[in-house]
């Protein structure tokens, strides 16, 4: 995987849940040379190009715990559509708004066979499934709200372009207040979210916990791309809703951060339960 010759994916969503990872169902279940996987699970990234796809599933293991009750398994397949390996499918590829570029898809589990040495970490960590995918996610939040940075200061760079291109009323655009002040809101809410990305990413380089400043990250740099791109789209005009002009594609791949690593909702919830436990009484 790190020379790139071998693709992975990461498999924890199911049809029936989300950011509620306690209602997976898909499930190992015991025997003696192994396990066999059956459930289903979806939007996966690199689902069809992956070799190799790190899955949460359910493991009953008398905890009390829902949370100590899963594993992730290391499943290994062949790239492709249909059955790449006894039991596993990927159906097709899921048509999305946007993130065109990389492909989305389900994943069918019928007794699929795997052994303690597929498991992430090795037989020692089984159990630890929940715990692993949770240490996923944060960096996945960094991650996001990177994207989201990325794609506002592009945005940006489309709209303060064609700002001063346009005229209206014998005027650029840019030189209008009511545009002036949007562009500068844009700028400013851009270096806003790119500090709190970074803070948040040098506290995971350095193996401290990071869950609410990644949290925080994901939150304002989505949130705030959502609004940078659609100002952008406004200040193209009828031009932006043309595909001849970027802004476009921009304003149907925003979205997407703002549910990808868990919705800005669940990024609250997790806010504000460290911030209490922080400030606990």
């Amino acid at each position: 995987m790190a020379t790139g010759q071998t693709r992975g994916a990461f498999s924890m969503t199911e049809p029936d849940c989300g950011s509620d990872v306690s209602a997976i169902r898909t499930r190992a279940t015991a025997r003696d040379d192994g396990y066999v996987i059956d459930g289903q699970k979806m939007w996966l990234t690199n689902g069809a190009n992956a070799g190799v796809v790190a899955t949460l599933v359910k493991d009953d293991l008398g905890h009390t715990s829902v949370y100590r009750n899963m594993t992730t398994f290391l499943i290994e397949k062949e790239p492709g559509f249909g059955e790449t390996r006894p039991g596993l499918t990927i159906p097709g590829r899921i048509d999305k708004m946007g993130y065109k570029g990389v492909e989305t898809t389900e994943l069918v589990l019928d007794a699929v066979a795997v052994s303690d040495r597929d498991i992430l970490g090795g037989p020692y960590h089984r159990g630890r499934g929940f715990y692993q995918m949770m240490d996923g996610i944060e960096v996945g939040r960094v991650n996001v709200a990177a994207r989201a940075c990325g794609m506002s200061l592009r945005a940006f760079e489309l709209a303060v372009g064609y700002a001063q291109q346009r005229r209206t009323f014998g005027s650029p655009l840019a030189e209008h207040q009511a545009v002036a002040f949007k562009l500068a809101e844009m700028g400013t809410k851009i270096e806003a979210a790119h500090l709190m990305m970074v803070n948040a990413a040098r506290l995971k380089d350095r193996g401290e916990r990071n869950d609410v400043e990644a949290g925080m990250a994901k939150l304002l740099a989505s949130e705030y791309c959502a609004e940078v791109t659609q100002d952008a789209f406004r200040i193209h005009g009828g031009y932006g809703y043309s595909k001849e002009y970027e802004i476009e594609r921009l304003m149907r791949e925003a979205p997407f951060l703002l549910i990808g690593e868990g919705t800005s909702e669940i990024q609250k919830m997790i806010i504000s339960r460290g911030l209490l436990a922080s400030y606990a009484l």
